[in-house]
């Protein structure tokens, strides 16, 4: 499926855009960095490994590479830059390896959960490898493939480290290049995943106290001490882009939005607008419901103009009617399982996700892409939250037959 969705991204870009990102990640960036490596390969080697805001020695490259000076979107050129070296700067081999490094993440992702609910197999394996939107736009020659495969690597190493306490030098090599990807690449989904993952960890530990009375005593304490961690964490992600500071990102959120929506994004798919956004953090915030719904929910069919917008919309009813049959099934108790620490992690991670892109886009053609890391813990949530669901019931059923 990987594979499948790493060609049918070229074909969509090539034959359906007519150029675009991948396009310009290849042709305008690695095969141009191909082409150094047999005219000096220590000017490829600077190429790929080297400052890019240096290009003393490669400027008859540099030139010609479109995002020579963009660093989240050169990374991307830099890593199919080294890809190339063994696929001789085939497009279509070098797409399979992103999609194939993806693979990698996602499958350490389907293994975290599988440790604790190998009997939900299928489920997992349908939310973490089958959504449409996440095997298409989440394998090809793009900034997504690999911020997927980073969370996956990244989710994997932290459960194995801190919640299982396998303390091993591989681990932490591996947990520091995710990390670094997700800083390079997007440095917001940085700044969203490390909130969760910190108190999924610190509820794991909390959960491994025997006495019921002391884990309720120290809940509070627990909660306190992770959102302190998390806080500074975020601060310290972000410190080197002014762009993504507590202060600024608001500002941002409304630049972004505004310019996906009426500029670089406009031909990308149908826009969309949530309200107005003033650059301040509460007219931000004020927009976090209409946010989530759009990231999660929308477009909705009478929205659609374009095929592929209703592929989108298609998988978006599906979430919807998954979520309401919850929501209706289970009424209140749903909310009892929502501490339990995956379920936790999975849903605060997707819904904070769902409101960071939501409400920074204003572009359907441009969100199918950016909330794809989001899908599939938003899924395994659902999964969660029925499977604890469904033990409650059955336990109530037992005693009351006793």
């Amino acid at each position: 499926m990987k594979i499948i969705g790493a060609l049918a991204v070229g074909m969509i870009y090539q034959f359906y855009y007519g150029g675009g990102d991948t396009y310009n990640y290849h042709t305008w960036g690695s095969r141009i960095i191909w082409e150094a490596f047999f005219d000096s390969p220590a000017k490829w080697f600077k190429l790929v490994f080297g400052d890019n805001t240096d290009a003393t020695g490669i400027y008859n490259y540099s030139t010609r590479i479109l995002f020579f000076y963009d660093p989240s979107s050169y990374a991307v050129v830099r890593v199919a830059g080294f890809f190339d070296l063994f696929t001789f700067s085939a497009y279509s081999a070098t797409a399979v390896l992103f999609a194939v490094f993806c693979f990698i993440g996602v499958w350490m992702l389907f293994l975290t959960f599988y440790h604790g609910y190998p009997d939900l197999h299928r489920l997992l394996a349908t939310a973490i490898f089958f959504i449409p939107s996440v095997f298409f736009w989440g394998s090809g020659l793009l900034k997504d493939t690999l911020t997927l495969g980073c969370l996956g690597i990244a989710t994997f190493t932290i459960h194995r480290i801190f919640i299982q306490r396998k303390f091993r030098f591989d681990l932490f090599v591996l947990l520091l290049v995710a990390l670094l990807g997700l800083f390079k690449i997007k440095i917001y989904i940085l700044l969203v995943y490390l909130p969760a993952i910190i108190v999924w960890v610190f509820l794991e530990n909390l959960d491994s106290l025997k006495s019921l009375v002391l884990r309720i005593m120290l809940f509070p304490s627990v909660i306190t001490i992770a959102t302190v961690i998390a806080y500074f964490a975020m601060i310290k992600a972000s410190e080197d882009n002014a762009k993504y500071s507590i202060n600024s990102i608001a500002k941002t959120a409304q630049v972004t939005a505004y310019d996906i929506r009426y500029l670089s994004g406009k031909d990308a798919g149908s826009g969309y607008t949530l309200g107005e956004l003033d650059g301040t953090f509460g007219s931000m915030i004020a927009l976090a419901p209409q946010a989530i719904n759009v990231s999660l929910f929308r477009p909705y069919l009478w929205e659609v103009n374009n095929p592929l917008m209703l592929l989108s919309s298609l998988e978006s009813v599906v979430f919807l009617v998954a979520t309401l049959r919850i929501l209706f099934r289970y009424n209140l108790r749903i909310f009892r399982v929502f501490l339990q620490p995956p379920i936790f992690f999975s849903l605060i991670f997707s819904l904070t996700f769902a409101f960071a892109v939501g409400v920074s886009t204003y572009n359907f053609g441009t969100l199918v892409r950016y909330k794809i890391p989001l899908l599939p813990f938003f899924a395994l949530s659902l999964i969660l939250i029925t499977d604890y669901s469904n033990r409650e019931r059955n336990v109530g059923v037992l005693e009351l037959t006793e």
